[in-house]
């Protein structure tokens, strides 16, 4: 060949292999380059060179084998990352190879019993099966095999799971008779039929939440109430576990209270009604009571005082409305006397009026109150109001 190149000739150039002819046949390029070569590329080598019009030349045969890498380092991963996918997303399992020459085939397997799930045959270092909607039954562990003529090389296991949102529960009261009644341990039972653990259920009571349980393995809960009075109502619970919650339907809870328990219930209902509301009045009518026994406990060690007796007074009223001059108006008297622990009064109330016929006068109201207690010694005491008009 290198004597050609010395020629001023014009020559052109076809390579071979096993008597193909390589690239685009016939050029005046004297080289051809192969950029990968393959298990498949091995065989007989050699080219013709021609210089018109002269005849053709053929060079010596090469033999080229091409040996093939074997596969190493297969793995598996996820798309999504981390082995975990919401049901009803799409997963897609991706089996790659470190090093690896030729066609490599891929293989994919579900379980311990090693299902094969998909097969493919490709010239590329990585390969891809996708489950465009994922399901609960494929949570599962999963590996994936590559070979290109040698011995299989499988990947490590990885784990699927399979999150599933809560479904919506069901709340089950149980009560130890047919009808229940005030006194019975009442269990409420909520469960979710599917969901991914860990379930917390919530309890509620006419919407007020009174108790709360967790099913780390998934299931349901019960919560234990005793009944009194005030549990009837509707109860309802809710379930949750990180990917959404749901709430059950209302259940209405109606049992009998004896009737003891509702008089009971009813009275103490209105005694705190009127101790709140007639609070002060106790306190005051309390004091007055024990003053009235203190008052009374004196007056047993005196003896009983005769009261004065009220004088009559009397006086003429001069008016325009008096029919007679001098008539005499009406004197009113309070007088409480009680032996024991009482307290005595006496109230006149005496009332003046001028002439009509005098310039300027003016009349005069006078109210006398006489008290008389019953202390160890006995006083009278005198409060005269005088109110001029």
């Amino acid at each position: 060949m290198h004597s050609l190149q010395t020629l001023n000739a014009q020559f052109q150039f076809c390579f071979f292999r096993d008597s193909r002819a390589l690239g685009q046949g016939w050029s005046s390029s004297p080289k051809l380059e192969i950029t990968a070569m393959w298990k498949e590329d091995s065989g007989s080598y050699w080219c013709q060179a021609q210089a018109m019009p002269s005849k053709v030349l053929r060079s010596p045969i090469s033999q080229i084998n091409v040996q093939r890498i074997p596969v190493a380092d297969v793995s598996l991963e996820t798309q999504p990352p981390g082995g975990q996918v919401m049901e009803g997303d799409r997963l897609v399992l991706i089996c790659s190879v470190a090093m690896g020459t030729g066609n490599i085939t891929f293989l994919w397997y579900k379980g311990a019993t090693g299902l094969n799930l998909q097969t493919k045959t490709q010239r590329s270092l990585t390969a891809e099966y996708e489950i465009p909607t994922v399901r609960e039954s494929d949570a599962e562990q999963y590996y994936c095999v590559a070979e290109n003529g040698y011995d299989p090389s499988p990947s490590g296991l990885v784990s699927i799971t399979v999150r599933i949102p809560v479904s919506r529960p069901i709340l089950t009261l149980r009560a130890p008779r047919a009808e229940a009644v005030v006194g019975d341990v009442l269990e409420l039972h909520c469960e979710a039929q599917r969901g991914s653990p860990p379930i917390l259920y919530w309890f509620y009571h006419e919407d007020v939440t009174f108790g709360s349980s967790s099913a780390p393995s998934g299931g349901g809960v019960s919560f234990n109430l005793s009944l009194t009075a005030e549990h009837s109502g509707n109860y309802s619970c809710e379930a949750k576990n990180g990917l959404g919650a749901q709430r059950s339907e209302a259940v209405t809870l109606d049992f009998i209270v004896p009737t003891g328990d509702r008089s009971n219930h009813i009275t103490s209902r209105v005694i705190e009604g009127l101790l709140g509301t007639l609070g002060p009045v106790t306190v005051a009518l309390l004091f007055c009571y024990g003053l009235k026994r203190k008052i009374g406990r004196r007056s047993a060690r005196d003896p009983l005082r005769s009261l004065p007796s009220p004088v009559p007074q009397e006086f003429t009223c001069l008016n325009s409305n008096s029919p007679t001059p001098g008539q005499l108006q009406p004197v009113y008297e309070n007088a409480n006397a009680v032996r024991g622990d009482e307290v005595y009064s006496l109230v006149y109330y005496n009332q003046q009026s001028a002439a009509a016929e005098t310039p300027g006068a003016h009349r005069e109201d006078k109210v006398s109150i006489d008290i008389y207690a019953r202390p160890r010694k006995a006083s009278i005491t005198d409060v005269d109001y005088e109110d001029a008009v």
